[in-house]
């Protein structure tokens, strides 16, 4: 894996979709230098006024934690290195990507809503577990129009599965962005 300079968003709906995992198994890979981040880190870093982001009230705040995100994966791939962006970054939120200097690739990992659910659930901790806010999370994801071809389909995946998926994906190059 080598993708110098370049930029990979990896997002899905709800917790759930194995971003994360795969992500972090991504920056693991021998080859270019590499960086993961993790895009809740950066919602967690507000500690006092902070609005679940799925909720409609958050949409300045998000607006914000995404652009200081863009800038953060800008100056890493400016910097050399492979980045990994985790996180959910729907179509709505790719327009600050667009607008850096580096190769941008988006990858849509997409389980069955049900899977995502159970993984939620099992994972316990401060994730998101209510089925609510996953489904209508999910159901953003469901049906992506022109980024329908960025699709990564998860399911009966197991965690390699998903892996060399995302990595036959950026070899291909079938799912950069242009700038």
């Amino acid at each position: 894996m080598d993708h110098t300079g370049e930029v990979l968003i990896l997002t899905g709906p709800p917790p759930g979709s194995g971003k994360t995992t795969t992500a972090e198994a991504l920056a693991s890979e021998p080859g270019s230098p590499k960086v993961h981040l993790h895009s809740d880190d950066f919602w967690h870093f507000i500690k006092n006024g902070v609005i679940p982001p799925y909720l409609p009230e958050a949409h300045e705040q998000n607006v914000v934690v995404v652009d200081v995100l863009t800038k953060a994966a800008s100056g890493y791939a400016g910097g050399g290195y492979f980045v990994v962006v985790d996180g959910i970054v729907g179509p709505w939120f790719l327009e600050p990507f667009r607008k850096i200097a580096a190769p941008l690739h988006y990858v849509v990992l997409r389980p069955p809503l049900d899977v995502a659910i159970r993984r939620c659930r099992e994972r316990g901790g401060d994730t998101l577990t209510d089925p609510g806010p996953i489904a209508a999370l999910h159901q953003q994801f469901s049906s992506l129009g022109p980024f329908e071809q960025h699709v990564v389909s998860t399911e009966g995946h197991e965690r390699e599965d998903t892996l060399r998926a995302v990595i036959e994906a950026m070899r291909s190059g079938a799912f950069r962005l242009a700038s």
